[in-house]
């Protein structure tokens, strides 16, 4: 029978990592190859306990209340609160950013404020176009005075 036996090698002063030798084999009897009685060191052992299940972490949510309300007329306000606390209030807003700050927040936010913004600009056109019919007639009439 031949047994193969490992030399240690000299270590390389090139490395960044420890330095470890490996020690030589030693023959393998029929003897060592079956190793010491297993049940007797199986009882000695102590079982290992499972490990324990740590506990789930609850993420810290914050809450935030943005309100926007808008008028007929075409003015936006908002304001902010954090749980009741008042952080900004009655602050004016143009209606192209409330607009915009639902597009960003998600499509299913930006579709109904953007049907409520177009709303009350075909009512300011109306608006307008009333206001400019009532202006040409009186310049008319001050023309007729004068």
């Amino acid at each position: 029978m031949t047994v193969d036996t490992l030399t240690a090698e000299v270590p390389s002063t090139n490395s960044d990592t420890p330095d470890v030798t490996v020690p030589p084999v030693e023959s393998t009897s029929p003897e060592r190859m079956r190793g010491p009685d297993t049940s007797a060191a199986a009882e000695a052992k102590p079982k290992k306990t499972p490990a324990k299940k740590a506990a789930a972490r609850k993420n810290k949510t914050f809450e935030l209340t943005l309100t926007v309300t808008g008028s007929a007329d075409g003015e936006w306000r908002a304001e902010l609160k954090q749980g009741t606390t008042y952080v900004a209030r009655n602050l004016a807003v143009a209606a192209a950013a409330v607009s915009r700050a639902a597009k960003e927040l998600h499509d299913d936010l930006s579709a109904p404020i953007d049907e409520v913004i177009e709303e009350g600009r075909s009512q300011q056109a109306a608006r307008v176009a009333a206001l400019e019919a009532e202006l040409e007639a009186a310049r008319k009439a001050l023309a007729e005075l004068g």
